[in-house]
Protein backbone atom coordinates (compact mmCIF):
# COMPACT_ATOMS: atom_id res chain seq x y z
CA UNK A 1 0.00 0.00 0.00
CA UNK A 2 1.43 3.30 -0.88
CA UNK A 3 2.18 5.95 2.18
CA UNK A 4 -0.97 7.50 3.23
CA UNK A 5 -3.13 5.72 0.39
CA UNK A 6 -6.82 3.62 1.48
CA UNK A 7 -7.38 0.56 0.70
CA UNK A 8 -10.15 -1.72 0.35
CA UNK A 9 -11.10 -2.77 3.90
CA UNK A 10 -13.23 -5.86 2.99
CA UNK A 11 -10.56 -9.35 1.65
CA UNK A 12 -11.53 -12.68 2.04
CA UNK A 13 -9.50 -15.26 4.16
CA UNK A 14 -9.18 -18.64 3.62
CA UNK A 15 -7.58 -21.32 5.65
CA UNK A 16 -7.86 -24.51 3.69
CA UNK A 17 -6.62 -27.51 5.18
CA UNK A 18 -4.66 -26.71 7.88
CA UNK A 19 -2.81 -28.44 10.43
CA UNK A 20 0.02 -27.95 12.80
CA UNK A 21 2.25 -30.43 14.92
CA UNK A 22 4.30 -29.74 18.03
CA UNK A 23 6.07 -32.70 18.27
CA UNK A 24 3.85 -35.62 19.31
CA UNK A 25 1.05 -32.94 19.56
CA UNK A 26 -1.53 -32.13 16.91
CA UNK A 27 -2.56 -28.79 17.89
CA UNK A 28 -4.68 -27.87 14.55
CA UNK A 29 -6.46 -31.02 12.81
CA UNK A 30 -6.76 -30.14 9.23
CA UNK A 31 -9.07 -27.40 9.52
CA UNK A 32 -10.42 -25.42 6.81
CA UNK A 33 -12.50 -21.69 7.30
CA UNK A 34 -13.57 -18.76 4.37
CA UNK A 35 -13.47 -15.68 6.16
CA UNK A 36 -15.73 -13.34 3.77
CA UNK A 37 -15.40 -9.59 2.75
CA UNK A 38 -16.10 -7.34 6.28
CA UNK A 39 -16.71 -10.46 8.16
CA UNK A 40 -16.43 -10.96 11.89
CA UNK A 41 -15.45 -14.79 12.70
CA UNK A 42 -14.94 -16.18 15.99
CA UNK A 43 -13.25 -18.83 17.18
CA UNK A 44 -14.64 -20.52 19.83
CA UNK A 45 -13.77 -23.09 22.10
CA UNK A 46 -11.73 -24.09 25.78
CA UNK A 47 -8.53 -23.59 26.47
CA UNK A 48 -6.16 -25.72 24.18
CA UNK A 49 -8.45 -26.14 21.75
CA UNK A 50 -6.22 -24.90 19.01
CA UNK A 51 -8.04 -21.60 18.14
CA UNK A 52 -4.86 -19.36 19.12
CA UNK A 53 -2.45 -21.19 17.47
CA UNK A 54 -4.43 -21.38 14.48
CA UNK A 55 -4.79 -17.50 14.88
CA UNK A 56 -1.29 -16.87 14.98
CA UNK A 57 -0.85 -19.27 11.99
CA UNK A 58 -2.91 -16.38 9.90
CA UNK A 59 -0.22 -13.42 9.83
CA UNK A 60 2.69 -16.16 9.79
CA UNK A 61 3.91 -16.14 13.53
CA UNK A 62 3.85 -20.06 13.38
CA UNK A 63 4.52 -21.65 10.09
CA UNK A 64 1.64 -24.35 9.58
CA UNK A 65 3.05 -27.63 9.59
CA UNK A 66 0.73 -28.42 6.28
CA UNK A 67 -2.40 -26.04 4.20
CA UNK A 68 -2.45 -23.19 3.29
CA UNK A 69 -3.59 -19.56 4.02
CA UNK A 70 -5.15 -17.38 1.26
CA UNK A 71 -6.11 -13.55 1.35
CA UNK A 72 -8.47 -12.82 -1.48
CA UNK A 73 -7.68 -16.44 -2.92
CA UNK A 74 -4.15 -16.01 -3.20
CA UNK A 75 -1.17 -17.74 -1.63
CA UNK A 76 0.63 -15.50 1.25
CA UNK A 77 2.67 -18.36 2.77
CA UNK A 78 5.74 -17.51 0.94
CA UNK A 79 5.57 -13.73 2.59
CA UNK A 80 6.88 -13.01 5.82
CA UNK A 81 4.83 -11.40 8.97
CA UNK A 82 5.45 -8.32 8.15
CA UNK A 83 4.44 -7.97 4.58
CA UNK A 84 0.95 -9.96 5.10
CA UNK A 85 -1.03 -6.55 5.50
CA UNK A 86 -2.41 -8.36 8.82
CA UNK A 87 -3.26 -5.87 12.24
CA UNK A 88 -3.15 -7.36 15.54
CA UNK A 89 -4.71 -6.19 19.08
CA UNK A 90 -3.58 -8.66 21.99
CA UNK A 91 -4.86 -9.04 24.98
CA UNK A 92 -2.08 -7.38 27.22
CA UNK A 93 -2.49 -4.18 24.36
CA UNK A 94 1.46 -4.60 23.98
CA UNK A 95 1.59 -0.81 23.78
CA UNK A 96 5.16 1.05 24.19
CA UNK A 97 4.92 2.13 27.70
CA UNK A 98 8.17 4.80 26.75
CA UNK A 99 5.51 6.76 24.17
CA UNK A 100 2.37 8.52 24.40
CA UNK A 101 -0.51 7.96 22.87
CA UNK A 102 0.12 9.90 19.85
CA UNK A 103 3.31 8.24 19.36
CA UNK A 104 2.05 4.85 19.35
CA UNK A 105 -0.08 5.47 16.88
CA UNK A 106 2.40 7.00 14.39
CA UNK A 107 4.93 4.23 15.10
CA UNK A 108 3.44 1.89 12.57
CA UNK A 109 3.01 4.49 9.98
CA UNK A 110 6.54 5.35 10.20
CA UNK A 111 8.07 2.22 10.05
CA UNK A 112 5.82 1.81 7.08
CA UNK A 113 7.84 5.12 5.42
CA UNK A 114 4.61 6.84 5.10
CA UNK A 115 4.88 10.93 4.45
CA UNK A 116 5.76 12.49 7.46
CA UNK A 117 3.62 15.29 6.54
CA UNK A 118 0.42 12.47 6.35
CA UNK A 119 1.49 11.36 9.68
CA UNK A 120 0.02 13.50 11.98
CA UNK A 121 -3.40 13.51 10.30
CA UNK A 122 -3.77 10.36 10.09
CA UNK A 123 -3.21 10.11 13.98
CA UNK A 124 -5.19 12.93 14.74
CA UNK A 125 -8.29 11.31 12.53
CA UNK A 126 -7.64 7.54 14.58
CA UNK A 127 -7.85 9.17 17.80
CA UNK A 128 -10.84 11.46 16.61
CA UNK A 129 -12.54 7.48 15.26
CA UNK A 130 -11.89 5.83 18.98
CA UNK A 131 -13.04 9.17 20.81
CA UNK A 132 -9.88 9.70 22.22
CA UNK A 133 -8.81 12.87 21.16
CA UNK A 134 -8.06 14.35 24.57
CA UNK A 135 -5.46 11.60 25.55
CA UNK A 136 -2.44 12.05 22.69
CA UNK A 137 0.10 13.14 25.08
CA UNK A 138 -0.69 10.58 27.80
CA UNK A 139 1.77 7.63 28.60
CA UNK A 140 -0.58 4.03 28.32
CA UNK A 141 0.15 3.85 32.26
CA UNK A 142 -1.94 6.93 32.74
CA UNK A 143 -4.58 5.19 30.86
CA UNK A 144 -7.47 2.92 31.98
CA UNK A 145 -7.41 -0.61 30.53
CA UNK A 146 -10.46 0.00 28.27
CA UNK A 147 -9.17 3.99 26.77
CA UNK A 148 -5.50 1.11 26.39
CA UNK A 149 -7.38 -0.97 24.37
CA UNK A 150 -8.59 1.40 22.51
CA UNK A 151 -5.43 3.16 21.66
CA UNK A 152 -4.10 -0.30 20.71
CA UNK A 153 -6.79 -0.49 18.18
CA UNK A 154 -6.20 2.86 17.04
CA UNK A 155 -2.62 1.99 16.62
CA UNK A 156 -3.67 -1.19 14.46
CA UNK A 157 -6.27 0.51 12.14
CA UNK A 158 -4.24 3.15 11.47
CA UNK A 159 -2.48 1.27 8.49
CA UNK A 160 -5.22 0.20 7.00
CA UNK A 161 -4.69 -3.92 7.56
CA UNK A 162 -5.91 -6.36 5.17
CA UNK A 163 -6.86 -8.21 7.78
CA UNK A 164 -7.35 -7.75 11.33
CA UNK A 165 -6.85 -10.09 14.04
CA UNK A 166 -8.42 -9.92 17.58
CA UNK A 167 -6.59 -12.16 20.39
CA UNK A 168 -8.84 -12.39 23.70
CA UNK A 169 -9.22 -8.67 23.45
CA UNK A 170 -11.51 -7.88 26.52
CA UNK A 171 -9.70 -10.77 28.69
CA UNK A 172 -8.19 -7.65 31.05
CA UNK A 173 -11.43 -5.75 31.20
CA UNK A 174 -13.61 -5.95 34.02
CA UNK A 175 -16.96 -6.86 33.26
CA UNK A 176 -18.58 -3.49 33.67
CA UNK A 177 -15.80 -2.49 30.92
CA UNK A 178 -16.13 -5.27 28.49
CA UNK A 179 -19.95 -4.94 27.08
CA UNK A 180 -18.94 -1.43 26.23
CA UNK A 181 -15.46 -2.25 24.56
CA UNK A 182 -17.39 -5.06 22.39
CA UNK A 183 -20.51 -2.65 21.46
CA UNK A 184 -17.19 0.09 20.66
CA UNK A 185 -14.90 -3.08 18.44
CA UNK A 186 -18.18 -4.04 16.71
CA UNK A 187 -18.82 -0.59 15.38
CA UNK A 188 -15.50 0.65 14.12
CA UNK A 189 -15.12 -3.07 12.35
CA UNK A 190 -18.42 -2.40 11.16
CA UNK A 191 -17.49 1.26 9.93
CA UNK A 192 -14.40 -0.03 8.60
CA UNK A 193 -15.78 -2.98 7.30
CA UNK A 194 -12.65 -4.84 7.82
CA UNK A 195 -11.97 -8.44 7.98
CA UNK A 196 -12.00 -9.89 11.05
CA UNK A 197 -11.08 -13.26 13.17
CA UNK A 198 -11.56 -13.13 17.09
CA UNK A 199 -9.72 -15.46 19.23
CA UNK A 200 -12.03 -16.42 22.53
CA UNK A 201 -13.00 -18.44 25.54
CA UNK A 202 -16.30 -16.59 25.95
CA UNK A 203 -19.48 -17.83 24.44
CA UNK A 204 -21.52 -14.44 25.47
CA UNK A 205 -18.84 -12.41 23.50
CA UNK A 206 -18.82 -14.70 20.36
CA UNK A 207 -22.75 -15.13 20.26
CA UNK A 208 -23.37 -11.04 20.28
CA UNK A 209 -20.12 -10.04 18.12
CA UNK A 210 -19.20 -12.03 15.66
CA UNK A 211 -21.04 -12.80 11.97
CA UNK A 212 -20.01 -16.78 12.39
CA UNK A 213 -18.52 -18.79 14.83
CA UNK A 214 -16.07 -21.81 14.60
CA UNK A 215 -16.15 -23.60 17.62
CA UNK A 216 -13.05 -25.89 17.97
CA UNK A 217 -12.70 -28.76 20.23
CA UNK A 218 -9.03 -30.97 20.89
CA UNK A 219 -7.61 -29.04 17.34
CA UNK A 220 -10.98 -29.78 15.20
CA UNK A 221 -13.15 -27.65 13.75
CA UNK A 222 -16.83 -29.19 14.86
CA UNK A 223 -18.92 -26.63 13.89
CA UNK A 224 -18.99 -23.19 11.84
CA UNK A 225 -22.02 -21.23 11.13
CA UNK A 226 -24.19 -18.10 12.42
CA UNK A 227 -24.68 -17.53 16.07
CA UNK A 228 -28.09 -18.34 16.26
CA UNK A 229 -27.44 -21.60 14.24
CA UNK A 230 -24.85 -22.57 16.69
CA UNK A 231 -27.22 -22.03 19.21
CA UNK A 232 -30.36 -23.32 18.01
CA UNK A 233 -28.84 -26.02 16.31
CA UNK A 234 -25.76 -27.40 17.50
CA UNK A 235 -23.95 -30.13 15.20
CA UNK A 236 -22.52 -32.04 17.87
CA UNK A 237 -22.95 -32.78 21.64
CA UNK A 238 -19.59 -30.60 22.76
CA UNK A 239 -21.29 -27.84 20.76
CA UNK A 240 -24.43 -27.86 22.88
CA UNK A 241 -22.63 -28.03 26.12
CA UNK A 242 -20.04 -25.42 25.30
CA UNK A 243 -22.05 -22.97 23.95
CA UNK A 244 -24.77 -21.93 26.48
CA UNK A 245 -26.45 -24.27 29.59
CA UNK A 246 -28.00 -27.10 28.79
CA UNK A 247 -29.82 -30.24 30.28
CA UNK A 248 -28.38 -33.56 29.81
CA UNK A 249 -31.05 -36.57 29.86
CA UNK A 250 -29.72 -40.01 28.79
CA UNK A 251 -31.78 -42.67 26.97
CA UNK A 252 -32.66 -45.12 24.32
CA UNK A 253 -33.95 -43.97 20.86
CA UNK A 254 -37.40 -45.40 20.60
CA UNK A 255 -38.64 -44.65 17.23
CA UNK A 256 -38.09 -41.63 14.71
CA UNK A 257 -39.98 -40.18 11.62
CA UNK A 258 -38.86 -37.08 9.67
CA UNK A 259 -40.53 -34.78 12.61
CA UNK A 260 -39.66 -35.72 16.00
CA UNK A 261 -38.75 -38.94 17.85
CA UNK A 262 -39.67 -41.10 20.89
CA UNK A 263 -36.79 -41.23 23.97
CA UNK A 264 -37.51 -43.73 26.85
CA UNK A 265 -35.01 -42.04 29.56
CA UNK A 266 -32.93 -43.82 31.78
CA UNK A 267 -34.92 -42.10 34.75
CA UNK A 268 -38.07 -43.80 33.40
CA UNK A 269 -40.08 -40.48 31.47
CA UNK A 270 -40.82 -40.91 27.76
CA UNK A 271 -40.12 -38.07 25.90
CA UNK A 272 -41.04 -36.31 22.19
CA UNK A 273 -37.98 -34.86 21.18
CA UNK A 274 -36.65 -33.55 17.87
CA UNK A 275 -35.17 -35.81 14.66
CA UNK A 276 -32.08 -37.91 15.59
CA UNK A 277 -28.58 -37.27 14.00
CA UNK A 278 -27.96 -40.92 12.17
CA UNK A 279 -29.22 -42.88 15.23
CA UNK A 280 -31.27 -46.14 14.10
CA UNK A 281 -33.85 -47.25 16.64
CA UNK A 282 -32.44 -48.81 20.04
CA UNK A 283 -29.93 -46.98 19.65
CA UNK A 284 -27.80 -45.45 23.45
CA UNK A 285 -28.80 -41.25 22.59
CA UNK A 286 -28.28 -37.76 25.02
CA UNK A 287 -31.45 -35.52 25.02
CA UNK A 288 -30.27 -32.22 25.25
CA UNK A 289 -32.75 -28.98 26.48
CA UNK A 290 -31.74 -25.77 27.06
CA UNK A 291 -33.00 -24.25 30.80
CA UNK A 292 -34.81 -21.60 29.20
CA UNK A 293 -37.37 -23.37 26.18
CA UNK A 294 -39.07 -25.29 29.66
CA UNK A 295 -42.08 -24.55 30.44
CA UNK A 296 -43.27 -25.09 34.23
CA UNK A 297 -46.98 -25.55 34.72
CA UNK A 298 -48.88 -26.78 37.55
CA UNK A 299 -50.94 -29.21 35.35
CA UNK A 300 -49.85 -32.34 33.55
CA UNK A 301 -49.56 -32.25 30.15
CA UNK A 302 -48.32 -34.78 27.07
CA UNK A 303 -44.49 -35.55 27.36
CA UNK A 304 -44.36 -33.54 30.83
CA UNK A 305 -41.95 -34.45 33.37
CA UNK A 306 -43.23 -34.74 37.03
CA UNK A 307 -40.90 -32.70 39.97
CA UNK A 308 -40.59 -30.91 42.59
CA UNK A 309 -38.96 -27.32 43.43
CA UNK A 310 -35.31 -27.90 44.88
CA UNK A 311 -34.05 -24.28 44.58
CA UNK A 312 -34.98 -20.96 43.41
CA UNK A 313 -32.38 -18.05 42.04
CA UNK A 314 -33.03 -14.95 41.13
CA UNK A 315 -31.44 -13.46 38.24
CA UNK A 316 -32.15 -10.42 37.39
CA UNK A 317 -35.22 -10.39 34.80
CA UNK A 318 -35.15 -13.93 35.08
CA UNK A 319 -35.90 -16.85 38.08
CA UNK A 320 -33.37 -20.11 37.41
CA UNK A 321 -35.25 -22.91 39.05
CA UNK A 322 -34.09 -26.62 39.93
CA UNK A 323 -36.44 -28.93 39.98
CA UNK A 324 -36.16 -32.86 40.76
CA UNK A 325 -37.67 -35.07 38.75
CA UNK A 326 -39.98 -37.85 40.10
CA UNK A 327 -38.72 -40.76 38.38
CA UNK A 328 -37.09 -43.86 39.20
CA UNK A 329 -33.36 -42.60 38.62
CA UNK A 330 -32.80 -39.01 40.55
CA UNK A 331 -32.46 -36.42 38.28
CA UNK A 332 -32.13 -32.31 38.09
CA UNK A 333 -33.49 -30.23 35.53
CA UNK A 334 -32.42 -26.40 35.23
CA UNK A 335 -35.41 -24.06 34.03
CA UNK A 336 -35.17 -20.26 33.43
CA UNK A 337 -37.77 -18.30 32.77
CA UNK A 338 -38.89 -14.89 33.07
CA UNK A 339 -39.73 -12.92 36.18
CA UNK A 340 -42.68 -11.41 36.98
CA UNK A 341 -45.01 -13.80 34.97
CA UNK A 342 -48.46 -14.12 35.79
CA UNK A 343 -48.41 -17.04 38.02
CA UNK A 344 -45.60 -15.27 39.92
CA UNK A 345 -42.34 -17.06 41.64
CA UNK A 346 -42.54 -21.37 42.75
CA UNK A 347 -41.72 -21.76 46.09
CA UNK A 348 -39.29 -24.86 46.71
CA UNK A 349 -41.33 -27.79 47.67
CA UNK A 350 -43.71 -27.20 45.31
CA UNK A 351 -44.85 -29.64 42.85
CA UNK A 352 -44.54 -28.59 39.30
CA UNK A 353 -44.65 -30.12 35.49
CA UNK A 354 -41.74 -29.72 33.06
CA UNK A 355 -42.51 -29.40 29.53
CA UNK A 356 -39.94 -29.12 26.57
CA UNK A 357 -41.43 -25.37 24.64
CA UNK A 358 -41.35 -28.05 21.37
CA UNK A 359 -39.86 -31.34 20.47
CA UNK A 360 -37.36 -28.97 18.08
CA UNK A 361 -36.23 -28.27 21.50
CA UNK A 362 -35.01 -31.46 22.29
CA UNK A 363 -31.61 -32.35 20.54
CA UNK A 364 -30.79 -35.67 20.04
CA UNK A 365 -27.29 -37.22 19.65
CA UNK A 366 -25.42 -40.40 19.68
CA UNK A 367 -24.42 -41.42 23.24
Amino acid sequence: MAAGGTSKNGHQVGIEQVSQRFADQLAVNDVSISVGEGELVALLGPSGCGKSTLLRIVPGFIRQTSGRILFDGASVDHLAANRRGVGIVFQNYALFPHMTVRENIAYGLQARKWNRAEIAPRVDEMLARVQMSAFGERTPRQLSGGQQQRIALARCLATDPKVLLLDEPFAALDKNLRFGMQVEIKRLQREYGITTIMVTHDQEEALSMADRIAVMNKGHLEQIAAPTEIYDNPATLFVNQFVGASNLLPGTLVSADAESSLIRLDNGATLRAGRPRGVAAGARVVVTLRPEQIILSASATDFALAGRIASVMPLGPQIAYEVELSTTVPTALKIIVPRGGAEGARGIGETVFATPAAPSACHVFAA
